[in-house]
This record gives structure tokens, C-alpha cells and sequence, in this order.
């Protein structure tokens, strides 16, 4: 079964019939939807609720204001869809008021509406970056061993005999060749087929390390 992708949205309104207004449109509509009085209870909430937009009134009864709120958590999100609130959006807008590039603004008087609300979160979201993909970390083939076992296996790398790796170590044949065997099955090269596991061994030592002196 796909679940379906709901879009948190961050709603800092300091009057609190509105907010509660704004809160309930957006739940309506199938938002995830949590509420901020200010915004320091805004900066509190961001990490928790990680909101894909920020639908903020730009005068918050205090500092910092919604377009100081919106440029310091889009600075921490950049993918961060922002929405102003404004008695006079038009005016803010023409005004070349700072703030988050792409933001949205819609009219304080229009907001009965849901549908301008709704519109303007999603032109907010059209104007953004989804977040880039986190980076693929590679692991090492070699992540398995132990410092013991990649020292043994930089000695076959260099084609030595399993009695030339014991008279270098000072240590018996029979206990390389045990030491070589765990190399081989950590490596999952004991079962293989068709190949020399050790010749298969020292093109992984190869690749991770480069020729060996």
C-alpha cells in the first residue's frame, strides 16, 4: 500500500483567531499543519516539524519579524517553500522588501478563502528546490577486515606464497593459511567459482590501495 505524500505546513500567526483560522483551512485540505504564535516558537517547532512551507504574517507583534524569521530557516532549508501574510501584499511586494527569493505573498483580506491560501502555497512550492538527495557514502570492500588481515592481504597482493608471509611474520605456515582463509570468507571470495580467490583478494587490495611497493 503507497502512502501518499502530506506536505507539512508551518503556520506563525501572533493573532490567534487566525491562526487558528489558517490551521484548520490547511488541515481541511490535507496539509500536516502546526501552529506558531511567534517566532521563537516557530524556530522551536522548525527541527521537530521539518515543514515543507513556512506560511508566516510578516508583522508579528515582535521581533524577529515573519520576512527575519523566513530568511534565517530558509537559510537552514533552502528547499523551504515561503508564504508572507500582509494587509498590503501588493504594496510589500512592490516595496522590494527583503527576504527568501521566490516567497509568496497573499492578502490578509483574501484569506477567508482557501482556495488563495492553497493557490499560494503551491506557487511557493513551484518557486523552491526539493532538497538535494543525501550523499551516497561508499564503503570499502575491505571494510570487513581487520588491520591484521589487510596487512596479510597487502602481502599476497604482492604475490608472495603463504610460507613467505609466515617467515615475514615469524609465524607458521599452517596459521597463515587459516589467517588467509578468514580473508578470503569475510570477502566472501571462499565459495567463488571459476576465479582464484586469491587473485580476486589482491585485485580488491589493488583497487582500494594502488600498486603495492
Amino acid at each position: 500500500m503507497v502512502t501518499a505524500w502530506v506536505r507539512r505546513v508551518l503556520v506563525v500567526e501572533d493573532q490567534p483567531a487566525m491562526r487558528a483560522l489558517l490551521c484548520d483551512m490547511l488541515a481541511h485540505r490535507g496539509f500536516d499543519v502546526t501552529g506558531a504564535a511567534d517566532a521563537a516558537e516557530a524556530t522551536a517547532l522548525f527541527a521537530a516539524t521539518d515543514p515543507d512551507v513556512l506560511l508566516t504574517d510578516i508583522d508579528l507583534g515582535s521581533r524577529p519579524s515573519g520576512v527575519e524569521l523566513a530568511t534565517m530557516l530558509t537559510g537552514l532549508a533552502p528547499h523551504l517553500a515561503v508564504v508572507f501574510l500582509s494587509s498590503f501584499p501588493a504594496a510589500v511586494a512592490a516595496s522590494g522588501h527583503p527576504g527568501p527569493r521566490g516567497a509568496v505573498f497573499v492578502s490578509k483580506l483574501d484569506v477567508s478563502s482557501a482556495e488563495v491560501v492553497v493557490d499560494a502555497i503551491e506557487a511557493a512550492l513551484r518557486t523552491t528546490t526539493p532538497p538535494a538527495p543525501p550523499a551516497l557514502v561508499r564503503v570499502s570492500p575491505l571494510a570487513a577486515l581487520t588491520r591484521r588481515q589487510i596487512e596479510i592481504l597487502a602481502l599476497v597482493a604482492r604475490g608472495w606464497s603463504n610460507e613467505q608471509i609466515a617467515h615475514e611474520r615469524g609465524t607458521t605456515t599452517r596459521a597463515v593459511e587459516r589467517a588467509v582463509s578468514r580473508i578470503f570468507a569475510r570477502l566472501d571470495l571462499a565459495a567463488a567459482t571459476g576465479t582464484n580467490p586469491r587473485v580476486r583478494a589482491s585485485a580488491l587490495y589493488l583497487a582500494e590501495f594502488g600498486p603495492v611497493a
